[in-house]
């Protein structure tokens, strides 16, 4: 019985782990700001490139 209550504990501590790290990823809308940060390096990246497409 111990150990199914320890395993219990493990899990919901997990979870309350994990429902905080979203919370703050959400309250302070981080995923938006690393894809902001991604999108200007790809730009970068891509407008260095030479284009072969002809309209």
């Amino acid at each position: 019985m111990k150990k199914l209550l320890n395993a219990c504990f493990k899990v919901v501590k997990i979870l309350v782990i994990a429902v905080c790290v979203l919370f703050v990823v959400y309250f302070w809308n981080l995923d938006m700001k690393l894809m902001g940060w991604l999108y200007k390096k790809v730009n970068v990246l891509f407008d260095r490139k030479e284009h072969d497409i002809q309209f």
